[in-house]
């Protein structure tokens, strides 16, 4: 996230390494007419209405240029100092070149770096050809961020020769042959350099106005037409569609995934592993081949107006390349993305010779459809609804406790995080907004309903951020639930999204959009989530360090403070946290799945700190005989029926030396079950903290009077009395 915001770049940079040499270079790139001008409109909304406005000036020019060229180099493996001397003179003027109109500048850095990657492709596909002494005592740093730049092309090319004999020893200690890692080794370099081929002037103004917008804050952003939609999308968990997840492989989409009930689904013509290699926008229409396409391209062309009919032409998942293809006619209907949507699921926890019931809401973001809100659509999709719902149906099902799993949900709709609060709080406010002006408004609800009274937990991660936390924040001042996990992530900042193409009264999505920070938000104990995050009363064992999250961000607004607001807690739990964190750490330092997650947080922190790896086949295969051992030992032990024959979750597996793309889609799919099937060991411990809880309180009268001193008035406002 810090790097880039442009994942074709992204996948490039980090995945690319050599092409055939006989292939063509990628034509360079132009500014079009609708980026010079969403530049200068970005710029004037950014230097006016921006929570913390920054003139568009030298030093920021400076800071832009600086960005940019981390964006496109960030490990410092393709440029030369003398590339980047070759730009020096632009360091300061790229203000001038947003101010004027003429971003020649920005586009000519990127087209040398296309240059760049293409010679080192070609360098690096050239070294396939030699046999590389594993005996040799080398290194290879793998973390280059704060290294300078390469002063000579032969110390570059060095780099590059270290860069692929890392690779190809992974797949040597995978146990892959000579010939088979040369031929993986080729393909993953000459899909490289198709993908370098697919990028377009939109993708080098979106990162190129991205390094503008993070210069000011790290949650500016500005999205382009195609970043537009796909924002749209995720915030109202729909589109319109055939229903199906698609994928990139050799070249091809491939269907990945049906979505239920969607057309695709719903026809039974089409399965997983089928490859589409033709789209017709009409039931007459010629189809166009779209072999090769980037994936975002064929995406575009696949979703359509509702009720419109694409027909595709599919080659079966099980067909040769030469094979008859298949016409599939669908129509595009309106499809709901289910997966994305909260969940609820059920844990038992034995107590005594009871078992308590855990129910439990899994919320992968704060989603609400605001144009079918705004349309008066009574039926639209809301993050709050859904779990108001399956509260709803957890009562039924005569759950003890709740746990709210927030965990890597990223945040959404701030209205949606004040309306779930609400659900759980009732009347009152839930977060503080404070604008540039100083201006402080209180968001909260004051008539609520609650939809749940009884105990409550919320589960937290580092990947938990912006909404989540404000939601975690409400719940914790207030005693309302008992707070899980890691540290959050520590974005505590508002933004708002401007519509370029409605400034500039466009009727077709030329500009994109302008995602701006305009407030930042406070905690009702007058203090900010920003920075430092919400803290968990109950923390779990993390791999993360003090650096991550917004603490990572070189440009991070500070932490704050405010008065508080007018509110009144539910309950306190000081008293009882003591006793929760012994039972806590008694039961984890029994469960082997814990003390094997403390193992492995050590050996990544330990190897996150040297930044190297050696080239040195006998070193390399000792630690990983030492790994697949411990490995070994570890499966051993859980099908020897210490957990009922129910795997955790593996932190950590053995390398096979493959990138994501290179894997058959069985095997990904089937990793993927196996991961959602596994053992969540976080979750689990969560909820047997919520039990130890519940246990406390009814046995002692005084801690059930102070944890749920305030519950009455919950009980008031919903009419059931509190578990």
């Amino acid at each position: 996230m810090k790097k880039t915001l442009l994942w074709m770049a992204l996948a490039i940079s980090a995945a690319a390494f050599a092409a055939a040499p006989e292939a063509s270079a990628p034509l360079a790139l132009e500014p079009a007419q609708p980026q010079i001008l969403a530049a200068g409109m970005t710029a004037d909304l950014l230097t006016r209405f921006h929570y913390t406005p920054k003139a568009l000036d030298d030093g920021m020019s400076q800071k832009i240029f600086d960005r940019y060229l981390k964006s496109l180099d960030a490990e410092k493996v393709l440029f030369t100092q003398a590339d980047v001397d070759r730009f020096a003179d632009a360091r300061d003027k790229l203000d001038d070149a947003i101010k004027s109109r003429n971003l020649t500048t920005p586009f000519a850095m990127f087209n040398l770096y296309q240059q760049r990657l293409r010679e080192r492709l070609v360098h690096a596909r050239a070294l396939l050809g030699q046999n590389f002494d594993f005996s040799q005592h080398e290194s290879y740093a793998y973390q280059r961020e704060q290294a300078t730049w390469a002063q000579t092309e032969g110390e570059i090319q060095d780099l590059w020769r270290q860069r692929v004999k890392n690779d190809w020893l992974r797949l040597k200690l995978a146990g892959k042959d000579d010939k088979a890692i040369r031929a993986t080794l080729e393909k993953r370099y000459d899909y490289a350099m198709a993908n370098l081929k697919k990028l377009k002037s939109e993708d080098v103004f979106q990162l190129f106005m991205n390094a503008y917008a993070m210069s000011i804050e790290p949650h500016t952003n500005y999205l382009g037409p195609k970043a537009t939609e796909d924002f749209g999308i995720s915030m109202k968990l729909s589109l319109v569609g055939i229903g199906a997840v698609l994928q990139e492989r050799d070249d091809m989409t491939v269907i990945r995934e049906l979505v239920p009930g969607g057309p695709a689904a719903q026809s039974g013509k089409l399965k997983v592993g089928d490859r589409i290699v033709g789209v017709a926008q009409a039931q007459d229409a010629a189809p166009t081949d779209i072999l090769g396409w980037r994936l975002d391209d064929v995406v575009r062309i696949v979703r359509g107006a509702e009720d419109s009919v694409v027909k595709l032409n599919v080659l079966p998942a099980d067909a040769s390349p030469d094979a008859p293809q298949r016409v599939v006619t669908l129509v595009r209907r309106k499809v709901t993305l289910e997966q994305q949507a909260a969940k609820k699921s059920i844990l038992e926890v034995k107590d005594g010779e009871r078992a308590q019931r855990i129910g439990v809401i899994s919320l992968p973001t704060f989603y609400q459809d605001f144009e079918a809100r705004a349309k008066g659509d009574k039926a639209f999709k809301s993050a709050t609804r859904d779990v108001a719902r399956l509260l709803e149906e957890l009562k039924k099902d005569r759950v003890d406790s709740v746990l709210i799993d927030l965990r890597n949900n990223g945040g959404g709709s701030l209205n949606e995080a004040v309306e779930l609060s609400n659900l759980f709080i009732g009347s009152g406010p839930v977060v503080q907004q404070r604008d540039a002006r100083g201006t402080i408004r209180v968001e909260g609800n004051s008539n609520a309903t609650v939809a749940w009274d009884g105990q409550l937990g919320v589960l937290i991660n580092r990947g938990s951020a912006s909404a989540s936390e404000i939601f975690a924040a409400a719940m914790q001042d207030y005693g309302r639930a008992l707070i899980i996990g890691e540290p959050s992530f520590g974005k505590g900042t508002v933004q708002t999204v401007v519509n370029l193409d409605a400034m500039a009264r466009s009727d077709k999505p030329r500009f994109g959009e302008v995602k701006m920070t305009i407030a930042q938000f406070y905690r009702v104990n007058g203090g900010t989530t920003q920075l430092r995050g919400v803290t968990p009363d109950i923390q779990l064992p993390t791999f993360l360090d003090a650096k991550s999250g917004e603490a990572g961000f070189d440009n991070a607004l500070p932490w704050g403070q405010i008065k508080s607001a007018n509110y009144q807690p539910l309950g306190d739990l000081t008293d009882i946290l003591p006793m929760l964190q012994l039972k806590h750490e008694q039961r984890i330092a029994k469960d082997p799945e814990f003390r094997f997650l403390k193992e492995d947080i050590g050996e990544f922190l330990q190897q996150k700190s040297k930044k190297t790896t050696s080239l040195n086949e006998v070193e390399r295969r000792k630690e990983r005989d030492a790994r697949e051992a411990k490995l070994k030992d570890r499966e051993a032990w859980r099908h020897a029926g210490t957990t009922g024959g129910t795997k955790a979750a593996k932190v950590n597996s053995q390398d096979d030396g493959l990138q994501g793309n290179e894997r058959t889609l069985a095997a990904e799919l089937a990793a993927e079950k196996a991961s959602k099937a596994a053992k969540d060991v976080f979750q689990l411990e969560a909820a047997a903290i919520l039990a130890d809880q519940l246990s406390l309180i009814q046995s002692s009268t005084r801690l059930a009077q102070q944890v749920l001193s305030g519950f009455s008035r919950l009980k008031g406002e919903t009419g059931v009395v509190a578990r």
